[in-house]
């Protein structure tokens, strides 16, 4: 199983972006996907998970009403990503989580994107 995480750059406050999770490897029946972000010298933090289904989703309080995360097919995995904040620079990484209970914490996500950096400038 292979994640690869794309989409980031710079954008200014208030700005967008679209960040893509695309899949590879064996069949995901059943997974959850999640994004999670990364300031360096702090702890991994939860952003948004999906079910397979693509009927539960949830967020981050910091990031609900501006983030929307979606299941565009099976092997991907878009993080919307609206009204930024300089806040939300960040290292954003995919997750997966052979799981169809949806956590909102790192430790059941078993397989990892390697990161797309996310700035934004105020």
């Amino acid at each position: 199983v292979q994640l690869q995480a794309s989409g980031g750059g710079l954008v200014q406050a208030g700005g967008s972006l679209r960040l893509s999770c695309t899949a590879s490897g064996r069949p995901f029946s059943g997974a959850t996907m999640g994004w999670f972000r990364q300031i360096p010298g702090k702890r991994r933090e939860f952003a948004a998970a999906i079910s397979w289904s693509g009927s539960t989703t949830y967020y981050a309080d910091s990031v609900k009403g501006r983030f929307t995360i979606s299941r565009d097919s099976a092997k991907n995995t878009p993080l919307q990503m609206n009204s930024l904040k300089p806040e939300d620079t960040a290292v954003y990484y995919c997750a997966l989580a052979s799981t169809r209970v949806v956590p909102t914490n790192s430790g059941p996500y078993n397989y990892w994107g390697q990161g797309t950096q996310v700035t934004v400038s105020s």
